[in-house]
């Protein structure tokens, strides 16, 4: 892309289409949808941690009056070594179909063990109570280093660390990478600085809870509508979980109502369709809140170590990372990215990273905007601090001399291509906040984050009306105003109104397939075969319009939304009502695999003031700076960052799962679980960037997950500073903090 590329659409704020049927309400969502002659399903749970099922037994369910259909794990397919999807979406099916429903072994708390279908919601629970399980229950671990000891129990007997035949532990995975000689480089440093900081496990905090209705015809097709961030996972998941075959699927996504990460699997779905096929009718399931957080993927808590060496001129020369994550029950895979992306932001010839992910009794982690990276870099970015402040100088001159930039090379051996970090940087310094002095008695931190970005695999069809209306149909379920974003490239390179398209995100057969809504790829991929599938309708309309005026098509040009050639012109909607005699239906599709992802990264700027006796703090300003490579649509972007923010600060702040000596979550609800409302927090600022991505026409970057990597050390940096203390364990809720400043008076 020509940095200078100018355009008409893009970079516009036009109102979202999905706008209007949001606010009056019309909107349907994941529990929206009602079947004629529909049941409902309810999940039994275990309340045990950690057990072995001896016995199940359904009899009392099925003679009750208005059950219809039970289930327990034994009607769920054989796991084997079968491994599905790919990218983000990548799951062991033994991973995946024990977070559904167990088979024999229960490894956290709130497991799904049995399920009933009924007339009513109320019998269906009634139902699930009176099944009878016998358990053998077994000792409880839920923290990574009580899992690592000799003598802790072991969750898998048949896993073993990384594949290799010796005895099992509950050491789940161990990724190590290095460049250079760090040990030799650390000995060149004028300073050392080493620190451990741990963060736990915490939630996604979706308001809408996972909801779904199955259907089963007569020939054993299975329709599904559900809240999800990737209905092909769904359909492709839902079939290695049931054994039905894939083609057999079919899965239309409601609107959602939140997800971040959290909704890129599944948990109720492959349980609604099996009870709908055994009863004849559909089948509607919504999850309440408790077991949303009970028995659904959180983010790993984490515990790293880093160590950084810089000289007195204020050049990084060493690194040594070591980051031990909560997996949970299964295999989640959360140590790769701390081992190959702990040092992303800075220049290091020299670096080791390890990431070991642990299995504990709680549920098995998932996707939670730029998985893992937070937890990593909330102890490397507090590290850089007190290096700079070991070299008495700023924290952000010293990210400046040490920030990656194009050509520079990562861990993983790949040289950066056009990257923003530095331009984000330079604006976080002219930034009045920065520039700003800090209030009496207030803090203040900065940090830098990265997340690597995805492309894969996304599709798009648009179907021309012959009023010159056109829908745009892709497979990206929206969670963050793609559906705008879509619109605006696709009037962009049609030279057409954006009121003229359709956006609409469609079921599995209606358009090819869409990875997931994740990864900051989908304005990115999903756009990108938009411009494409554009791309291709002008030069149909080129084609047709040269053979009618029969002059050669290279001659034809268009631009504003018409086909030019000398003084002849023919406008998209004269061309859209003349289909039918120039050549028939204009319907264009496009499929690509994106490789045309760039890495994102961000600066934030946090004030906050501890109260000294409460320990409460109160973020007093907070500015987001991020490069987005081209705003496709800015308020959207600038809502990514702020909502990004939010998160984090509630993470760094008071978000935790809490659990007691025996699994079991203790605050499983809104009420004690502690997300940021509207008067915990300021206005946040935000800052665009745009460094284009050479790799993409637009030159777009994806911007979801960054924003929530730097918050947690911003944050922590500014309570440490304004209450004149180092707490290495977050969150840093009230007690904490209290407890730390009465400690250090």
């Amino acid at each position: 892309m020509n940095a200078k590329q100018e355009f008409k659409i893009v970079g516009t704020r036009p109102i979202r289409p999905d706008g209007l049927d949001k606010v009056t309400g019309r909107a349907r969502y994941g529990s929206d949808l009602n079947m004629q002659g529909q049941i409902y399903g309810h999940i039994l749970r275990s309340p045990h941690a950690h057990a072995n099922i001896k016995s199940i037994d359904c009899s009392k369910a099925l003679a009750m009056e208005g059950v219809l259909a039970v289930m327990t794990g034994d009607d769920l397919a054989e796991p084997g070594n079968t491994v599905l999807g790919s990218g983000e979406g990548a799951i062991a099916l033994k991973d995946l179909i024990p977070m559904v429903m167990s088979q024999g072994k229960v490894l956290f708390h709130a497991q799904a063990v049995a399920a009933v279908a009924a007339t009513t919601s109320a019998l269906a629970a009634e139902a699930a109570a009176a099944i009878e399980v016998v358990y053998e229950v077994l000792p409880v671990v839920t923290n990574c280093r009580d899992a690592l000891a000799d003598d802790a129990p072991i969750l898998h007997s048949d896993r073993f660390p990384d594949g290799k035949p010796k005895e099992p532990t509950n050491l789940a995975a161990h990724i190590t990478m290095q460049v250079g000689e760090p040990d030799a480089a650390f000995e060149q440093a004028d300073v050392i600085v080493e620190r451990t900081y741990s963060v736990p496990m915490c939630h996604q905090g979706y308001i809408e809870p996972h909801a779904c209705v199955a259907q089963v015809d007569a020939a054993d097709r299975v329709e599904l509508w559900c809240s999800t961030q990737g209905h092909f996972n769904v359909r492709q998941y839902t079939a290695g979980v049931t054994g039905i075959g894939l083609g057999k699927i079919r899965v239309t996504p409601s609107e959602i109502g939140g997800g971040f990460g959290g909704k890129t699997t599944v948990y109720l779905e492959p349980i609604a369709v099996l009870l709908a096929n055994k009863s004849g009718r559909p089948v509607k399931m919504v999850m309440d809140r408790g077991d949303v957080f009970r028995a659904t993927g959180p983010a790993p808590g984490a515990e790293t170590r880093v160590k950084l060496g810089a000289t007195k001129d204020g050049r990084l020369v060493a690194a040594d990372v070591d980051c031990l994550m909560d997996s949970g029950a299964y295999n989640g895979n959360p140590a790769g990215i701390p081992a190959f992306m702990a040092t992303a932001c800075y220049k290091l010839t020299d670096a080791r990273s390890s990431g070991r992910s642990v299995y504990t009794n709680k549920p098995k982690i998932h996707a939670y905007r730029a998985p893992s990276m937070p937890q990593v870099t909330l102890a490397f970015e507090l590290v850089m601090n007190e290096v700079a402040a070991e070299l008495k100088t700023d924290p952000l001159e010293f990210r400046l001399n040490n920030a990656v930039e194009e050509g520079d090379v990562n861990m993983m051996g790949a040289p950066y291509k056009r990257i923003g970090l530095r331009e984000c940087l330079e604006a976080a310094r002219s930034h009045p906040h920065y520039q700003s002095s800090v209030a009496d008695g207030a803090g203040r931190g900065i940090a830098a984050g990265y997340w690597i970005n995805a492309g894969m695999q996304s599709s798009a069809t648009l179907n021309v009306s012959p009023d010159g209306s056109v829908s745009l149909l892709t497979g990206s379920p929206d969670i963050g105003g793609s559906r705008a974003s879509m619109a605006i490239m696709g009037a962009e390179v049609l030279g057409i109104p954006i009121e003229s398209i359709y956006p609409q995100v469609v079921a599995t057969d209606a358009v090819g397939h869409c990875d997931v809504t994740g990864g900051s790829r989908t304005t990115l991929a999903t756009g990108q075969a938009v411009i494409q599938a554009a791309d291709e309708l002008v030069a149909e309309l080129c084609r047709r319009v040269a053979l009618e005026w029969d002059v050669p098509k290279d001659e034809v040009m268009w631009s504003d939304g018409a086909a030019h050639h000398g003084e002849k012109s023919l406008s998209f909607k004269d061309l859209a009502s003349r289909a039918s005699t120039m050549g028939g239906p204009l319907t264009v599709s496009s499929s690509l695999n994106s490789t045309s992802a760039s890495p994102g990264f961000g600066v934030h700027i946090c004030d906050a003031e501890v109260d000294k006796e409460t320990g409460r703090t109160t973020i007093t300003r907070y500015t987001v700076i991020q490069d987005a490579g081209k705003a496709i649509h800015p308020t959207y972007v600038e809502g990514q960052m702020q909502g990004g923010a939010a998160q984090g600060i509630g993470w760094a702040l008071n978000e935790e799962y809490v659990y007691n000596d025996q699994g079991v979550l203790e605050n499983a609800g809104f009420l004690d679980y502690r997300i940021p409302v509207a008067s915990d927090l300021p206005f946040i600022d935000t800052v665009i960037v745009e460094v284009p991505n050479p790799l993409h026409p637009y030159g777009v970057k994806g911007v979801g997950e960054v924003p929530i990597v730097p918050p947690m050390p911003a944050v922590a940096q500014a309570v440490f500073d304004s209450g004149n203390i180092r707490v290495m364990d977050l969150p840093l809720n009230p007690a904490k903090v209290a407890a730390a400043i009465i400690e250090g008076s």
